[in-house]
């Protein structure tokens, strides 16, 4: 790399929470930082579930060197204690935090297309020198670019969910019916979306904690004599139920996740949801009366439903990479040196080993996937992980080797996992244990190993 590049900035794509902080990172390490944000605020894809609770605490989610910079406002970071849910996090973090990188952000700058400058993905000769080039639309859709010394994806999935169709590709009928399926937990809280459920028949496709939380919000309707008359789910399984079906329960080590199985697990005991197992959707039809008919690819029908909600996880966006050479699993999709540590075959978010830049490097110099996205398609992501990710990556960029490959992270055997929580009051919480606090070991971050440090 050569002086004219190093003085460009490294561009971040993606204001989410592991964009902000690896634009933190990089001030503390005196890199000029661009964040590319695809929506009109900060954290734009955590406000899209600003109803639903994490299972991390406020002492889980927060950046030490973001609560640096937020600092000298009089920013007053929350009770580490207690369960933050999206809104709360975008609104009381995310956004604070934005506003203190000022000009530093740019919103409603969709990326589409990164490249070498100069030079496809074909050519070789003098390409490590060549700056980074970032084509994105502005606002009124206006086409720009940018260039820089590195690029740090921290886009994510969110705005890639999976399909229901078990072969990873949409069921046939799916896109036609999509005015009757969303890929979100809905807020029922929310007048509108609640007259969407309210008495009807609706369908969940997958297994993990969203489509528990999903299970659990509909039967809390269903309870509902006001409204609630009628409302019914169908819990549908690719594959058949086991004892880990409902996750790990009172047993779990992480109890917000094993209250989420118990919450589920009560929803279909209680007659409020049927379990369809071992069904793998391959199309979706529509009756005369706009019902919805799922058909499984071993032929068998399932009775008409109203509503889909499919939550069969998400995966990453790289069309706008397609310039870039990157060293992606084939299953995963995510960093070839990262994918054996986080395959879901073999790992839970708690036995994931925190990594680095060397973990998260590609062939193409200087480009990184960070947070979510660098998970491909496995879905047991940690906030923490994130941030220790950016840090190391902020300090290579640095020329601080040493930093870069120590690793500053230390979780507990229960690992601390965020998502599809169902804590609606702290004291929800507490009932269940919460957090990684129910275990007794350490988790420090932002000082060496063997630091000790309570959670």
């Amino acid at each position: 790399m050569n002086a004219s590049t190093e003085a460009l900035p490294v561009v971040v794509i993606g204001a989410g929470p592991i964009g902000l902080a690896a634009a933190a990172r990089l001030i503390e390490r005196d890199i000029e930082p661009l964040v590319l944000e695809a929506g009109p605020a900060a954290a734009s894809a955590v406000r899209d579930w600003s109803h639903v609770r994490l299972f991390s605490t406020w002492s889980e989610v927060v950046d030490p060197e973001a609560e640096k910079l937020l600092a000298p406002t009089g920013w007053v970071k929350p009770d580490g204690a207690t369960y933050p849910s999206g809104g709360d996090w975008a609104e009381l973090y995310l956004q604070p935090l934005a506003d203190v990188l000022g000009d530093r952000v740019r919103y409603n700058a969709t990326v589409t297309g990164v490249s070498r400058t100069g030079r496809d993905r074909i050519v070789d000769a003098d390409r490590d020198a060549q700056p980074f080039v970032i084509h994105y639309t502005g606002p009124g859709g206006r086409e720009e670019r940018i260039f820089a010394r590195a690029v740090i994806d921290a886009s994510g999935t969110w705005s890639t969910p999976s399909p229901a169709g078990g072969s990873g590709l949409h069921a046939l009928g799916e896109k036609s019916a999509v005015d009757h399926i969303t890929y979100r937990v809905p807020d029922l809280k929310d007048p509108a979306v609640r007259t969407r459920y309210a008495g009807k028949r609706t369908a969940v496709i997958g297994s993990g904690a969203s489509a528990f939380t999903a299970l659990a919000y509909l039967a809390d309707l269903a309870k509902n004599e006001e409204d609630g008359t009628g409302t019914h789910a169908t819990w549908i399984l690719r594959r058949g139920i086991s004892g880990s079906t409902f996750g790990g329960g009172t047993a779990d080590q992480l109890p917000a996740r094993g209250a989420l199985g118990l919450a589920a697990k009560a929803a279909v005991d209680g007659g409020y949801a049927d379990a369809v197992t071992g069904f793998r959707t391959d199309a979706i039809e529509k009756t005369e009366g706009g019902r919805l008919v799922l058909i499984g690819e071993d032929g068998r029908r399932l009775d008409p439903v109203d509503e889909v909600i499919v939550l069969t996880g998400f995966r990453p966006d790289l069309t706008f990479l397609d310039e870039l050479r990157l060293g992606l699993d084939e299953r995963l999709q995510a960093p070839t040196e990262l994918a054996p540590l986080i395959d879901p075959n073999q790992h839970s978010c708690g036995t994931v080993y925190p990594h680095g830049v060397g973990e998260l490097s590609h062939p193409e110099k200087d480009v990184y996937l960070v947070g979510m996205k660098s998970y491909g398609r496995a879905p047991t992501f940690l906030a923490m992980t994130g941030y220790e990710q950016v840090r190391s990556i902020a300090a290579h960029l640095a020329g601080d080797q040493e930093a870069a490959e120590r690793v500053e992270l230390t979780l507990p055997e229960t690992g601390v996992c965020g998502g599809a929580g169902l804590f609606d009051q702290p004291a929800a919480a507490e009932e269940t244990g919460g957090g990684c606090c129910a275990a007794p070991a350490t988790l420090t971050i932002g000082a060496p190993v063997g630091t000790s440090g309570g959670c």
